[in-house]
Order: C-alpha cells, then structure tokens, then sequence
C-alpha cells in the first residue's frame, strides 16, 4: 500500500513539474483554455441546465450565481413556420435600364414597411423569372398570409406623371406581316363558310360549331337573342334589317372581325319618334346660360307657338332657340324611344299624330316647341352568326397612356406631413423630396409651365377630385403648374380633403411608397407544427450522424479517435455559440450545411492522424509524430477548405436565400473547424504524448517509445 502511495505521489510530483515547464505550460494552459471556452459555450448554447443548476445551489447553499443571458437560435421560415409571399413587379412603364433600380426599390420599401410592423429579420429579395421581375417576401413567424398581404399590400404606389404627346409608335414590318397573314386566312375561313351556305342543305348551327369564334354561343347555333337599334349588337342591326326572314347575309366586315348573319325572327315591341324642338330658357332653369327671366320666356314661346307651322318649324328654331347648336341642327332630335328624354317632353310627343306641333311644354331645360316629323315602330331581330376574328393593330401596340412616366416615384419622397393652407386652414399634404427628388422635380416643372402635372397613388387619383368619396378610375388629379418648383417641395391640396383623410395619406406615405406596382402571385403557408417535425427531425439525423462519427473514430484511431471526439465537442459548442450570437438564421439547407462542416473538421482530423502514423512507423517518438503530423496535413486542410470556402462564398453571392443559409453555415464550420483540428485536437495529443509509450494507442501495432 505504501509503495503505492509513493507511487501517485512521485507521478504527482513529475506532473507538477511538467506544468511550470515553459513548453508543457503552454500546453496545460492550452487544454484548461479550451475547457472553459466549451463550459461558457455550452452555458449559452443551453442556458437552461445551468439556470436549473443556479436555482440548485441557491436553494442548498443560499449562494446567489447569476443566471444565463438566454439567446434564443434563430429559425427560419422551414423550421419556425411563417408565411411565404412571391410578388410579381409590373416594370413595364420604366425604360428598361432603370428596370433593376426600380426593383431594387421595391424590396427596399417591402423590408421598411414589413420592419415597421415589428416583424423580426423579414427576408426579401429579388429574382427574374425569363422576362419577370419577382419580390420573393419570407415572414418567419407570420402564420396568417392576410395579416402577410395587408402589410406589404397596403403599401402605396406614388407617381408623377406628365402628359404623354408623342405619337403612338407604328406597327413594324414584321408585325404588320403578321397581322396580314392572320387577317388573310381568316377572309379564307370566311369564304369557305359562303361557300358552304349555297347549298340549300347546309345546317347553320353545324357550320357555327365549325367554324365560329364566339365561344359564347357555339353551344346555342351562334344565336344572339333579340337585338335592337340602339342595343349591344347595334352596329349589325341594319345589316340584318336588310335580310328576309331565315336568309343569310354575305361577308360583314370590320375593324376587328367577319360576321355572317342569319335572321331567324322578327317582331315589333314599340314606337320610336322622329321630333324637332324649339326651346326657349330662362334664368335659373338646368343649363340655361341667359338672363332672361322666366315670364319673357314664356312670352317668346307664345309668339313662336302663333307663328309656327310644318313649313317653318325647322327655320324659327335655328333663329330662335336657345338650345346649344340649334343654328346648325333646327332643334333636329332624331329617332328617339320612350325612356330616352325626360317624361314631361316624351308624353305629348308620343300623344301627337305627326305632323303636328305641340302646345307650350315645359320642363327643367324651360319652354319648349314640339314638331313630331315621323314616327315608326320599333322592330327587333332574332340572329344567329359566325364570328370569325381578326386582328388588328389595337392587340399589337399597347393602349396610349395620356401620362407619360417622369422617373418622380415615392422613392425620392423624403418625407410626407400634414399641413394647413394659411388662408383657409384647410388640411393639405405637403411633400419633401430628397436631392435626387428635388432635381428631378425642379427639371419636370421646368419643362411644364402652363401644363397638368398628374399625380397618382397606386394607380388612381391621389385624392377624390369630385367630391362624391369615390376615387373612380376616370379621375385625375393634375394641378397646373405655374412656375419652375426649385426646392423639392410640393403641396396636395383638395376642398373634398378633410383632416383624417391627410393624416392616413401622410402615413401611408411615409410608411414608404414603390416605385412600380407590384402583384400577388403565390403564396405559401408553412405551419408551426410542420416546422417543428422538421427541428426534431434535423436534431435526430444531425445527433445520429454526430454519434456515428465518434464511434468509427475511436474504433479506427482509438485514443486520437478520443481526443478529435472530444475536439468535436468544442467546435460543435461553437458553431452554435456563433449561430446565436451573430443571429445567423438557421434552416433545414442551414442545417445541412453544419452537418457537412461536422464531416469537414472530422477530415481535418483524418489527415493529421494519417501522417503521424506514418511518422509513427518510422520509428519516431510521439511527440515529434504528432507536430510533423500536424505539418505535413497542413497544406492539404488548408487548400481543401479554401476551395471549399470560395464555393461558399460564390453560392452566398448568387444565390437565394435557401442556399445562402446552407452556404453561411458552411463557411462558420470550416473555419472553426480548422481551429479544432490545428489548435484543440494538437494541444490534446501532445498533452497525453508523454505519458502514452504504446503506439498501439495511436493505431500503430508493434511498436513503442
């Protein structure tokens, strides 16, 4: 027993020593370094063993430890649940050289608008899709897509536009050739159809199915129903007037199509009047611009009304009426059918016989004279036909846009704020640009002195310029511009705007305005539960491969095997210490990208073990194998893993976000495991080499230091 004890106590006292020596104190100093950086690490990877282990010893001890700062990992949009948005951008009123910037300027204000709504790391990023411009929107924890869309959706589109004079580009050769070949066998469609209906045989219905291109009534022979004068189909209906009851008509020809028609059945519902007017208008009556008052009106209408007669009707009310262009008309109202003039007019005018003129009428307008020149009924036609399409060159060029597109978005805006005008004291928005805003702004006025500048927000009128609360899609609200504005600064003002109604402005404004509309076109709902099946399923194929590794290391290297599991510990401790602490968001491609760095440190290791067991056999001491090991691997780790970094950073440059998350996680292993296998699995293997003289131990048979 004693010699034992003098035993431990002579290795003690070897050991000690070994600790004060320069070159064996690095290396205690080294491996007790690494020790406490893996204890920290591990605190903050997994604060809650250590917070249970404080509330532990306060309650045995009363000693007070403070807890762990818990930083919680930062999951993606796979692992976490969360909303995926896909947007496609309309660029294509932008010159196709500010295309990109105008892009770029859409997830600039996305990630603004998202980020005001306290949503945490939003990512946002651009791709093109062939000719398509795409904002790709992922929201880690947003799990209702309405909630999604209301934040990005609400987002305005601010424009400055001025009036587009150029002429509307003309058709090229090749399009115009295109639209003649199309037009020319549509003529030969057409006459086959002809053709076919000489043959007293021929089955209309059957040749519709055959060869018509109104897919509305292919099902139904081509039959349109009952159409009238004055209704959908009006431009066919003198053609068909012309036809006899189940004849066909020949080519009809216009603008955009061939009709062939057939007349199925007649009828007559109704009267329509042909009538003349003489109309006398005093002050106050509905668009009556005299003075004359009411009792002269009244008289002037008596006087013509002993005066008129068939013969001079037509002449008394070009010298006489007071209606807009009854000089030139004689107060000429055309066919017209009940429901067509206001009540008080159309009564007597359907009660007289023609020819007649009626006595004084009066309504709204003022005073009138009616002469009811011919009257006739109303017939109506029931038609069938073959629509056989043409094109033109409307479905070639785009429509003309009266605003042109001046490069004044709510990109440059500065900053938007409520105002009052300092007469009125009405609310009014007033509009800062920024430098490059102030410019452009500047140079649009120049140019525009004495013209309509428009004003937009996502697509419409900026404000209700008529009062009726509805911004229609006819309004527009363009203020004329009287000077050059030199300062960068403009003011909305409208009598219909009230206080509330700036205020919202201003704030949508401010909450950031895109340069180009943008639309939805997909989205995705990813669930929490399916994000936290894919965690646990990553945790288990990440701890099985972890174990795996170990295991085959310590069978095949034995106590090195050891010392680069233990190694492994460290680098995994940091890794993770890293992904919380720079908030590196972690998904399942991020994941992959560990569990490959896991593989990468294990082969730094492999190629160190492998050259110091070649040293080994050579017979050199453990040491000196280990450090030359450690040398001659080097190289190959290193240019290895540079290769492997370059790709990194190629996919991280160029990629979307699933590969940058894999490429990032990448790049963090392979430099922290190049620090495992150079500095923690080194300092382990020369801590132990003094006290191992079996080379066994290294996996080298047959031979000992």
């Amino acid at each position: 027993m004693s010699k034992t004890i003098n035993k431990v106590k002579n290795f003690l006292s070897k050991t000690g020593k070994e600790v004060f020596t320069n070159k064996r104190a690095k290396i205690w100093w080294s491996v007790i370094l690494v020790l406490v950086i893996v204890l920290l690490a591990g605190i903050v990877d997994y604060p809650g063993y250590y917070d249970k282990g404080v509330d532990w010893i306060r309650a045995k001890t009363g000693i007070s430890l403070p807890h762990a700062i818990n930083v919680p990992f930062k999951l993606g949009l796979d692992l976490q649940g969360g909303t995926h948005l896909v947007y496609e951008a309309d660029t294509s009123a932008i010159p196709s050289k500010e295309r990109g910037d105008a892009l770029e300027g859409v997830r600039d204000v996305i990630e603004r608008r998202i980020n005001a709504f306290g949503v945490a790391e939003p990512v946002v990023q651009t791709t093109e899709a062939g000719d398509s411009q795409r904002v790709i929107v992922e929201l880690a924890g947003v799990k209702d897509v309405t909630q999604a869309i209301k934040m990005i959706g609400e987002t305005p589109l601010l424009e400055f536009k001025e009036e587009n004079n150029e002429p509307p580009r003309e058709l090229t050769a090749e399009e115009q050739k295109g639209i003649d070949e199309y037009n020319k066998k549509a003529k030969q469609r057409a006459d086959e159809v002809i053709k076919k209906l000489k043959d007293p045989n021929a089955d209309f219905g059957t040749l519709v199915k055959e060869y018509s291109d109104d897919t509305s009534t292919k099902a139904v022979g081509g039959d349109l129903g009952f159409i009238t004068k004055d209704g959908l189909y009006s431009s066919l209906w003198s053609e068909v007037a012309k036809l006899g009851v189940g004849k066909t008509s020949g080519l009809i020809e216009t603008d955009g199509e061939i009709n062939i028609l057939k007349l199925s059945e007649e009828r007559e519902t109704a009267k329509e009047v042909k009538a003349n007017h003489i109309l006398i208008c005093y002050k106050g009556a509905e668009r009556c611009e005299t003075e004359t008052s009411k009792e002269d009106a009244r008289k002037k209408i008596e006087e013509l009304k002993t005066k008129a007669t068939k013969d001079n009707f037509v002449q008394l009310a070009k010298e006489n009426s007071t209606e807009p262009n009854a000089a030139q008309s004689g107060g000429d109202l055309g066919w017209f059918i009940k429901g067509a003039m206001v009540q008080a007019f159309e009564d007597p005018a359907f009660a007289m016989k023609v020819g007649e003129i009626s006595d004084i009428v009066e309504t709204q307008f003022g005073f009138h004279l009616i002469y009811k020149a011919d009257e006739r009924g109303v017939k109506e036609y029931r038609v069938a036909r073959i629509l056989i399409d043409k094109q033109t060159k409307a479905e070639i060029l785009p429509k003309q846009d009266p605003w042109k597109y001046t490069g004044l978005t709510g990109k440059q805006l500065k900053k938007a704020q409520v105002e009052f005008d300092p007469n009125s004291n009405a609310p009014q928005v007033g509009l800062e640009f920024n430098d490059e805003g102030k410019q452009l702004f500047a140079d649009i006025t120049a140019r525009n002195v004495g013209k309509p500048i428009a004003i937009f927000l996502d697509g419409g009128a900026i404000i209700d310029t008529d009062g009726d609360g509805i911004i229609s899609p006819t309004e527009v609200y363009a203020p004329t511009v009287q000077d050059s504005i030199k300062d960068g600064k403009a003011v909305i003002t409208s009598q219909n705007m009230n206080i509330n109604e700036a205020k919202l402005m201003v704030q949508r404004l401010n909450a950031g305005a895109l340069p180009v509309p943008i639309n939805l076109i997909s989205q995705e709902t990813v669930g929490a539960s399916l994000g936290s099946e894919s965690v646990t399923k990553s945790l288990v194929a990440g701890l099985i491969g972890f174990l795996a590794v170990i295991v085959f290391m310590i069978l095949y290297y034995r106590l090195p095997g050891l010392l680069a599991s233990l190694a492994l510990i460290f680098y995994t401790a940091i890794v993770l210490i890293l992904f919380k602490l720079f908030h590196i968001t972690l998904t399942l491609a991020g994941i992959a990208g560990f569990v490959l760095s896991v593989g990468m440190a294990v082969d730094a290791n492999v190629l160190i073990f492998e050259r110091m067991k070649e040293e080994l056999k050579l017979g050199k001491p453990i040491g000196s194998s280990v450090n030359e090991g450690v040398r001659r691997a080097w190289p190959s780790i290193r240019d290895g893993n540079v290769t492997t970094l370059i790709s990194c950073l190629i996919l991280f440059w160029f990629s979307t976000s699933t590969i940058k998350g894999f490429a990032l996680t990448l790049s963090v292993g392979i430099i922290v495991s190049m620090v495992s296998a150079l500095l923690v699995t080194k300092s382990f293997l020369n801590l132990v080499a003094p006290w191992i003289k079996n080379t066994w131990w290294f996996g080298v048979t047959g031979k000992k230091n």
